[in-house]
């Protein structure tokens, strides 16, 4: 049966997924997610200002939830680091503008799209089975792609003209086959991402949304292709990834059961017996992980190293924007590579702050729900891939293909406030009826 939305909102977020690959055909990803964001800002302002006017599928689900806020402020103190960076360094008033376009088409997603998903009337079913579609769509195409580096077709097809509305570089406009990895020239694949390693991140999203599907032949796409993209891109990252996104979440409730202690006691015990073994074991597995692409590594942490002992230039608001780096980091640029380094040598302390604040808000809201109820699952498996994601890469950049992550924590938060009205109306009830 197919699936059919139900409202205008369901409908805009439904059909963006179905077309993601389309979108990427024409290099319009990067436009299409931050559009998105503020066209359901808007409608999500419409409900909440008209509200009972309008007719019952656009009115609001209710209030803003409190994590939602938090969101929301703390992006809009990322724009005032950014506002003061610019004034510290007197970078000007066309570089203000053109940061703070930046802003809205990155940072600002972080708490639009958990506003749209906790005050339009979207269902969870729509981001799950849109994100299968998508699945579908990736395994058709998988054959293709996988031959092309064999077949001798060319790396990138095209460069889509949309570029000029302006981006962080013309990756994100791109069109790609595959991609050689210069430390060993084979070839990875990038799917409809800008690069390999971010590809698979998204494919640990697809497998956690496609956990969450009732139908068999969606649940398989989705699961199949997320772990198609997980590795064929060849990520690291990725690989780890998957495993404490998908499974952690489903382990947790554990916790709160007697005979989960015990399984901790025995297993302490042997670790006092066999620790030293282990962490041995333990000790090369990492050694031969980070040698894996010792290059990339190497880069990685000489840029957050650089980073880091820079940050004290500026310590409360940053230098306004990332800089070019050295020869010994390829001339990537500093402030890249990884958010929270990021963060303080580009907006500071108070920029840093802002990110930290309110996702650890998020990760205790959903962890404590996923003890206690299913429906903190996939909550819960989305913000790890955000925490993971902030290690390895900058989120706000990659928040336009992450959108339907961040709908689902404001679901989530939808999702939590009617079951406690619920609650509380039955408790009311039963203290009347008594």
């Amino acid at each position: 049966m197919a699936f059919q939305p139900a409202n205008l909102p369901e409908t805009i977020v439904y059909k963006t997924l179905v077309f993601t690959w389309l979108f990427y055909a024409v290099g319009a990803l990067y436009v299409v997610g931050p559009v998105l964001g503020w066209l359901l800002f808007g409608l999500a302002v419409i409900a909440l200002y008209f509200g009972p006017s309008l007719r019952p599928s656009l009115r609001p689900t209710g209030p803003i939830p409190f994590i939602v806020w938090l969101w929301i402020a703390g992006m809009l103190v990322m724009l005032i680091a950014l506002w003061g960076g610019h004034l510290q360094w007197g970078l000007g008033l066309k570089q203000t503008i053109k940061s703070s376009v930046g802003w809205a088409k990155g940072w600002a997603l972080l708490a639009l799209f958990p506003l749209a998903g906790a005050i339009l009337q979207v269902r969870r079913e729509t981001l799950v089975r849109g994100q299968c579609v998508i699945g579908l769509w990736t395994l058709i195409l998988l054959p293709i792609m996988f031959a092309a580096p064999y077949a001798g077709l060319p790396e990138r097809i095209f460069v889509s003209p949309l570029k000029a509305v302006g981006g962080p570089g013309p990756e994100y406009f791109s069109v790609y086959f595959y991609t050689l990895d210069p430390s060993s020239w084979t070839p990875r694949w990038q799917f409809y991402a800008p690069w390999s390693p971010f590809a698979g991140l998204l494919g640990i999203v697809m497998v956690a949304f496609a956990l969450e599907e009732k139908q068999p032949f969606w649940k398989t796409c989705g699961i199949v292709a997320g772990l198609a993209m997980i590795v064929l891109t060849k990520s690291r990252m990725s690989l780890v990834g998957v495993v404490v996104c998908t499974v952690g979440p489903r382990m947790l409730p554990l916790i709160a059961k007697i005979y989960a202690w015990r399984l901790a006691a025995a297993f302490a015990t042997l670790m006092a017996i066999f620790g030293g073994a282990v962490f041995t074991m333990i000790e090369g597995g990492i050694y031969a992980f980070k040698n894996a692409r010792a290059d990339s590594t190497r880069v990685r942490e000489a840029l957050q190293r650089i980073a880091y002992d820079r940050w004290s230039e500026a310590y409360w608001f940053g230098h306004g924007t990332v800089q070019p780096g050295p020869h010994l980091v390829e001339h990537m640029p500093i402030g890249s590579h990884h958010t929270w380094f990021g963060l303080l040598f580009v907006k500071g302390l108070t920029g840093f702050l802002a990110l930290l604040l309110p996702l650890l808000a998020q990760t205790a809201i959903v962890i404590i729900d996923c003890i206690r109820h299913p429906r903190g699952r996939l909550p819960l498996s989305i913000v790890f891939v955000m925490i993971v994601l902030t290690f390895g890469e900058n989120i706000e950049i990659e928040a336009y293909l992450l959108w339907p992550a961040l709908m689902m924590l404001g679901i989530h938060a939808r999702e939590m406030k009617l079951a406690q009205n619920r609650a509380s109306a039955q408790c009311a009830q039963s203290s009347a009826a008594e």
